[in-house]
């Protein structure tokens, strides 16, 4: 049996964020198994490379990647792009990530995943406010005391700490990406090719 596919993604990246919406019902569509999904510190992955992203280079995002990715999002049906003040940064998404780790253990990594995405780039609200995350953490039934206990363990920092190092080691370069038929897949533009592996 083929391993299952993986959904490696970061909540700093709008790409990931319209991945997100539309990836598992693409492999619903197609009757494949639904992929696992990995959150990922993408700023660790970006200094094992030693690379920047296209939102970090000099003079701040890029008009025709901003534009892009409203295009893609008008075209799903999605809302506006919005983006919280101080995005991009380094730091943005630790918090929402180990709150992800915390929802996975307890079954409740998509639709924690998705309630974040939404408060990040659908209301444009800043996901390094714990607030903002508690707010993603109660959409799906997550405590908000027990979210806050969690993102402060060391356990949960650590298997973030594991999970990236695995995805580095499996060759993911980027976010989004999935891995899939034993390749990897890396935009939100290469979904489909990852299903027709699988399908």
């Amino acid at each position: 049996m083929s391993e299952r596919p993986s959904f490696y993604y970061d909540f700093s990246s709008p790409y990931s964020y319209l991945a997100a919406e539309r990836i598992s019902g693409l492999f619903a569509e197609a009757g494949a198994e639904q992929p696992v999904w990995e959150p990922i510190s993408f700023g660790f992955v970006l200094r094992e490379a030693g690379r920047t992203p296209w939102s970090m280079q000099p003079g701040g995002p890029d008009a025709e990647d901003l534009a892009e990715i409203q295009r893609r999002a008008t075209e799903r049906g999605l809302p506006e792009v919005r983006y919280a003040e101080g995005w991009p940064s380094d730091n943005y998404s630790l918090i929402p990530l180990r709150a992800a780790i915390y929802a996975k253990e307890g079954g409740r990594v998509v639709s924690f995943s998705l309630a974040a995405f939404r408060q990040s780039f659908a209301a444009g609200r800043d996901l390094s406010d714990v607030d903002n995350v508690l707010l993603a953490a109660a959409a799906c039934e997550l405590h908000p005391r027990a979210v806050l206990k969690a993102i402060e363990t060391s356990s949960v920092k650590e298997k973030l700490r594991e999970a990236t190092e695995r995805a580095i080691e499996a060759g993911v370069t980027g976010v989004p990406t999935v891995a899939a038929g034993g390749e990897l897949f890396w935009g939100d533009d290469r979904i489909e090719d990852a299903v027709a592996t699988v399908r």
